[in-house]
């Protein structure tokens, strides 16, 4: 389930996009783009998907993703409910690295993790998020930098624990690229860390050391934590019971694949996709 890419047209002579979405269903599938993104999710609820996070949203949810963070929202299917959105997009480096400018670069620093905002501290903010979809031109640019500013002075929680970042060394970029591709197609199968290491020309305990800085956390670790979001994905997008769900993700032994989904979710695979799948 490899998210596609989204090729954002900007008029000529604009570097964001500000637009109110109003559909029976959020029709983009998992996808990224170059932009960063804010989303204010005004009416539906549904389940969203940012980075290998997987959970429920509620109306009144701002979020903000930083470029190239895979994502998706889908919501449940009730009748006379619209999916109903507002959604800014604009280009990375629009705005000049200030001083002055410090906390909203780190706002955005952040947001490689996917950020869930405080819905009482922003709930102030909502007037002026809302005229900025009437905005264009300088002043729309103006009004987002003053939104941002305001927005880096508010509490978040990050929803992703895989992040994107932009300062990498390009050979580390490059690795972890591969390392993501080879999970993203073998997560179904046992992995053998030597395939990893070989992959990106590194011995076993140097790709191990490299991982764990990059991730924060071990590479095996990180793939439990990838296929049990998977199987959420599944749960949820697919009529397959539970026991090929836990099959297709990698899982030789159920048991061990319910506790881990239980470790990770604080429910059992059964309960979840009862809570969260939308009606088919």
């Amino acid at each position: 389930m490899k998210p596609i890419f989204e090729q954002i047209v900007f008029e000529e002579t604009a570097s964001i996009f500000a637009f109110e979405h109003n559909e029976p269903h959020f029709e983009i599938p998992w996808h990224f783009h170059p932009q960063h993104e804010l989303t204010f999710i005004k009416n539906s609820k549904g389940t969203k998907f940012i980075g290998d996070y997987v959970g429920p949203y509620q109306p009144g949810e701002l979020v903000l993703l930083r470029s190239n963070l895979p994502h998706c929202w889908k919501n449940f299917a009730e009748k006379d409910v619209p999916a109903v959105s507002l959604v800014i997009q604009w280009n990375k480096g629009i705005y000049a690295k200030a001083p002055e400018l410090k906390a909203v670069f780190q706002l955005l620093k952040s947001a490689s993790r996917g950020i869930l905002f405080d819905k009482e501290q922003t709930k102030p903010l909502l007037p002026q998020l809302e005229r900025l979809i009437h905005l264009r031109n300088q002043d729309l640019y103006v009004q987002l930098l003053q939104l941002l500013v305001a927005l880096s002075q508010c509490n978040f929680t990050y929803l992703s624990d895989t992040s994107f970042t932009d300062n990498l060394p390009q050979e580390y970029g490059t690795r972890m690229t591969k390392i993501n591709d080879f999970v993203a197609v073998e997560y179904g199968r046992k992995i053998y860390l030597k395939e990893l290491a070989d992959l990106v020309n590194m011995s076993e305990q140097s790709f191990s050391r490299f991982f764990s800085k990059m991730m924060g956390r071990p590479f095996f670790y990180y793939l439990n934590e990838y296929r049990i979001n998977m199987a959420a994905r599944k749960l949820i997008d697919t009529g397959d019971s539970i026991s090929e769900i836990g099959f297709s993700c990698g899982y030789e032994s159920l048991p061990f694949f319910f506790k881990k989904f239980n470790e990770l979710h604080g429910t059992t695979p059964k309960r979840y996709r009862k809570k969260y799948a939308v009606k088919r």
